[in-house]
């Protein structure tokens, strides 16, 4: 990877792992903070979207919970932390950036297919409503090693259209795959995974091919996926925010916090 010049990286493959980025003491924190979200403890009273519903058991498959930074003081802390927001701004050039969804990500360990995450395109689920600049910042909270089922890039599927011949929820990544190479064409493909400390932050592109495998190791893999925008993004002409489902108004500074500002 091109820690030097992020941005050169970024446009080359689509992606950029950086191996530290948010503090461990703030990674603390919000640890704590999942638990007690998965749990149904909303500390401003609002509930995310995907609400768990007080769940008491350790889950069996894959936890996606939307803008919990809603919810939590301290998941919100950790969305706008201004390392992240500064970082994104490099890597794309942008003079703004802006959190428009959150995704926490729990997947339990035990090898189960029901903890993988199809290979996908972002934008696939993005399209009918926001066009433009979009990507992802993806922050470890556990440590991601390769037996715990890391997000998996694709390097340069940024460059081969919207596809829209992924699946997120679909744990038969070999059949999506196939999909995926027959609509790009038959493009070579190559996959580098996202192995990363608790802290570490991989960015990704509306259209980089990501996915990933089961959970081997011992312990759930914690995340969050933080998607982002900058100013060469915008809703698309005639959708309503109301109909926009767990995407936020760009204009609610809760759900849609700016993370930079040049």
């Amino acid at each position: 990877m091109n820690a030097a010049n992020p941005r050169a990286q970024f446009e080359q493959d689509g992606f950029f792992i950086a191996p530290a980025v948010i503090p461990a003491d703030l990674i603390a924190r919000v640890r704590s903070r999942i638990d007690a979200v998965y749990a149904g403890e909303y500390e401003t009273g609002i509930p995310p979207c995907g609400n768990p519903k007080g769940a008491k058991e350790p889950p069996t498959a894959l936890v996606k919970i939307d803008n919990a930074h809603r919810s939590d003081r301290t998941i919100y802390e950790l969305v706008t932390h201004p390392a992240l927001g500064k970082l994104a701004a490099a890597i794309t050039g942008a003079k703004f950036v802006q959190a428009f969804a959150v995704q926490m990500l729990i997947k339990p360990p035990g090898g189960s297919d029901t903890g993988s995450v199809g290979w996908h395109q972002d934008q696939e689920y993005w399209d009918p409503c926001l066009e433009g600049e979009l990507f992802t910042a993806w922050v470890a909270i556990s440590d991601v090693t390769a037996e715990s089922g890391p997000m998996r890039f694709v390097p340069g599927s940024q460059n081969w259209g919207l596809l829209k011949a992924g699946d997120f929820f679909s744990a038969n990544l070999d059949a999506l795959k196939q999909r995926i190479q027959q609509k790009s064409g038959g493009q070579a493909w190559r996959e580098v995974a996202a192995v990363l400390p608790p802290g570490g932050v991989s960015f990704h592109h509306r259209l980089t091919v990501h996915g990933s495998g089961p959970n081997l190791a011992a312990l759930p893999r914690v995340s969050f996926a933080i998607h982002l925008r900058t100013e060469k993004s915008r809703l698309r002409e005639g959708v309503r925010w109301q109909d926009a489902g767990y995407l936020n108004d760009f204009n609610d500074p809760v759900g849609s916090p700016v993370c930079y500002r040049e």
